[in-house]
């Protein structure tokens, strides 16, 4: 495949409000009841006033994002594969009730290694709260 599977540049984009229940049930799958995420009365004595998003949530919500860019950059006899998320850094909280706007844009091809990156963002009011960089891989189907 000697061509991108994609248009550099090519963004695709996701909405997502984080629900209390979104972080009670992520907190009950992954086992993290860290006070942060799941006492509001110890979290209203904190600078932040109130519970905190898990960032591992935000980077499922990352996942979703890469998930539907990836529906598009299908070629026939590949199967694109996600290698994971480099450089992941969360910028500031995301509380309960505030919408994430996901942005998943592609950058660079390595036609030699069937790999790819793209640049991921999730905003809340037009302020960046978490980035990454995604790695996809093509393998031969």
């Amino acid at each position: 495949m000697d061509s991108a599977p994609f248009d550099p540049g090519h963004v695709t984009v996701f909405r997502k409000t984080v629900t209390e229940t979104d972080l009670v049930l992520f907190a009950g799958i992954t086992g993290d009841f860290a006070s942060n995420h799941t006492d509001e009365e110890y979290m209203r004595g904190t600078p932040f006033g109130t519970r905190q998003i898990h960032g591992a949530l935000i980077v499922g919500f990352m996942s979703a994002v890469a998930a539907r860019a990836l529906e598009d950059a299908r070629p026939k006899g590949f199967t694109p594969v996600s290698l994971g998320y480099d450089r992941i850094r969360f910028i500031q909280p995301v509380f309960p009730g505030q919408t994430l706007a996901l942005r998943h844009e592609w950058e660079e091809y390595d036609p030699a290694a069937l790999r790819a990156t793209a640049a991921v963002e999730a905003r809340v009011e037009g302020e960046a709260v978490a980035v990454a960089r995604h790695v996809v891989k093509w393998v031969h189907s």
